[in-house]
C-alpha cells in the first residue's frame, strides 16, 4: 500500500516560497501523533483568500469523530493560524486561544507553524461521557488543563426519562439548544483522547 505523506500537495501548485514552507512542516509532522489524511495544504490558487493554507483536523480514533480543525495561513511570508471553520476553513472574527502569528522567512515560519501545531496537540484532549442503561447519551471533548470545551453531542432518545421531560421543558433538546456540562451533573467517565495525560 503506498503510503500518504503528510500536507500531500502538487510540487507545481506552489511557489518556491510555499515550497519550503511545506517541505519543513511536512517532515515535523512526519512525527506527529496524527493520521497523514488528517493534514491538508492547499495551494494559494485553490483557496479563495490567496493564501496558502495547511490545516490540521484533531479528531478522536476510536469514535471517528471529529473535533476540532486548526490551521495556518500563508502568504510567503507571513503565517496566521487559529482554530478554523469546519467547512470553509476560515480564521475566526474574533481570535481565540488558539491564535497564533509569526512573520519571516518560509523555514522560520514553518519550524514556528509546526511548534504551534505541537503544542495543540500535546494539550491533554479528553472525552466525557454521560451513560444510562449502558448506553452514551451526550459527550463532550474538553481540554482537561482548562475544561474547554471543544464539541458536544446529546442523543435524546437515550437519555434518562426524567433528564429528557426536563430538557424538553426548558427548550434545550437535540438541534434546539446547546447540552451544557453543568446541566448534566458529572460524568460517568471521562477517557484520555490523546495529548500528554494529566494526574487527576
Amino acid at each position: 500500500m503506498k503510503e500518504v505523506p503528510w500536507f500531500e500537495h502538487e510540487t507545481g501548485d506552489l511557489t518556491p516560497a510555499e515550497q519550503e514552507f511545506a517541505a519543513v512542516l511536512a517532515a515535523r509532522a512526519s512525527a506527529w501523533p496524527v493520521d497523514p489524511l488528517s493534514t491538508v495544504l492547499l495551494p494559494a490558487r485553490h483557496t479563495p483568500y490567496g493564501e496558502m493554507l495547511a490545516y490540521l483536523d484533531i479528531g478522536d480514533p476510536e469514535r471517528n469523530r471529529g473535533v476540532l480543525t486548526i490551521g495556518a495561513h500563508f502568504d510567503g511570508r507571513t503565517v496566521r493560524a487559529d482554530r478554523l471553520h469546519n467547512q470553509n476553513f476560515t480564521l475566526p472574527d474574533i481570535p481565540t486561544e488558539f491564535t497564533f502569528t509569526t512573520a519571516g522567512n518560509p523555514t522560520e515560519t514553518a519550524i514556528r507553524t509546526a511548534i504551534w501545531f505541537e503544542a495543540i496537540l500535546a494539550r491533554p484532549l479528553i472525552r466525557c461521557e454521560w451513560l444510562h442503561e449502558g448506553k452514551v447519551y451526550a459527550l463532550r471533548y474538553e481540554y482537561a488543563d482548562n475544561g474547554r470545551g471543544l464539541s458536544e453531542g446529546f442523543e435524546t432518545p437515550l437519555a434518562p426519562p426524567e433528564l429528557q421531560e426536563r430538557l424538553a421543558a426548558e427548550g434545550v433538546d437535540r438541534g434546539r439548544g446547546r447540552i451544557d456540562r453543568a446541566g448534566l451533573g458529572e460524568p460517568g467517565r471521562v477517557v484520555h483522547v490523546r495529548g500528554v495525560k494529566t494526574t487527576q
